[in-house]
């Protein structure tokens, strides 16, 4: 099955051509038009965009005629097709096209840009695909030829199945089960897979290179943000490349496990209002701040007594007892929960 239309589809004015018929059977006729003052100009962005299914034939309308005046109406679109088995394929041979389908016109606004689509079904493993079209003013108002586009097509490689995603800081790591080409005899194609990445309610695009064999690793994400994952099958061969469906969609959220780093240089002393304890500010862009554990001589672990935010670095336990104490600090970020840092070497504070 083949289907073809445009953004906006009209229906050609038939009673504006019985009308004609009808005045010039009375004699009536107007002066004559020079074809070029009405041609349309030639199409010059055919294109083909492949899928599992087969292709997706797109151009836009012409807006200017071959002297520069504007296009008021298309009345059609002729598409003209060959298909050539690639083991009989002659690249110096002309193409043998062929007019193939007729895809409908409709009036054209000087500011307005149409596009018209054909989709292109059943196609045959094995061939080489050539398409050109031309657009038509009336009857015998036929402009040149399009751009050529050209493609191979085989049978395309199953979608990857058991897709995975795990998130890590600052990375996301795809994963997902090989499969073949979906190609049979000795032309077996080079498999390659492509990742598709959404971030929030966004539409899926291309991330990276294609590779050779999972996993994929993004690192281009931020922690904390949502984003899902597809992965595409890509077959290529000599003569192109073939494409797999979309797999199914798995959803990941990087979050921040790095801890800033330690505090250094901690000193303490005994005051009037308890054992002051101070230290150097640590490193991390998130750092929120640092929290400060103690222990006595007889302990075998330490109690966290505090925590202070910035700017601060600085802490006052006014609850120390009157012993020999042992104080260590950390460093937290912003994180909730924070990620916490190894604690520092710890000070003797005596009684």
């Amino acid at each position: 099955m083949n289907g073809c239309g445009s953004s906006h589809p009209s229906i050609f004015p038939v009673f504006v051509l019985l009308a004609l018929l009808v005045l010039g059977g009375c004699g009536y006729k107007n002066a004559p038009v020079p074809p070029r003052n009405v041609l349309p100009v030639a199409v010059h962005d055919l294109r083909a965009d492949l899928d599992e299914k087969g292709a997706t034939l797109s151009w836009t309308f012409p807006k200017k005629t071959m002297i520069g005046d504007s296009v008021e109406e298309i009345s059609e679109f002729q598409l003209y097709r060959a298909e050539e088995p690639v083991d009989g394929y002659c690249p110096t041979c002309p193409v043998p096209y062929a007019a193939w389908m007729t895809v409908p016109g409709g009036l054209l606004a000087s500011d307005e840009d149409r596009t018209a689509t054909c989709e292109v079904r059943g196609l045959r493993p094995g061939y080489l695909y050539f398409f050109k079209v031309r657009s038509k003013a009336g009857l015998w108002i036929e402009s040149q030829d399009s751009n050529e586009v050209s493609f191979f097509w085989q049978t395309p490689p199953a979608a990857p199945a058991g897709v995975s995603v795990a998130s890590g800081d600052g990375r996301n790591t795809v994963q997902w089960q090989p499969v073949g080409t979906g190609a049979t005899g000795a032309e077996a194609g080079v498999l390659r897979y492509q990742v598709y990445r959404a971030v929030g309610a966004a539409a899926a695009a291309k991330v990276g290179e294609p590779v050779a064999a999972p996993p994929y690793t993004d690192t281009a994400v931020e922690n904390g943000q949502v984003y899902t994952y597809q992965v595409q099958a890509i077959a290529t061969y000599p003569r192109g490349s073939v494409y797999s469906g979309l797999s199914a969609t798995v959803e990941a959220r990087p979050l921040d496990q790095t801890a800033p780093t330690a505090p250094v240089r901690v000193e303490g002393l005994r005051t009037d209002v308890g054992v002051k304890v101070f230290w150097d500010h640590a490193a991390g862009k998130d750092l929120a701040g640092y929290r400060v554990y103690r222990r006595t001589a007889g302990e075998g672990k330490a109690t966290l007594v505090g925590e202070v935010e910035l700017p601060y670095n600085m802490f006052i336990d006014a609850k120390a007892p009157g012993t020999t104490l042992f104080y260590s600090v950390s460093s937290i970020d912003t994180r909730t929960p924070p990620n916490e840092s190894n604690r520092s070497a710890e000070i003797r504070i005596d009684n």
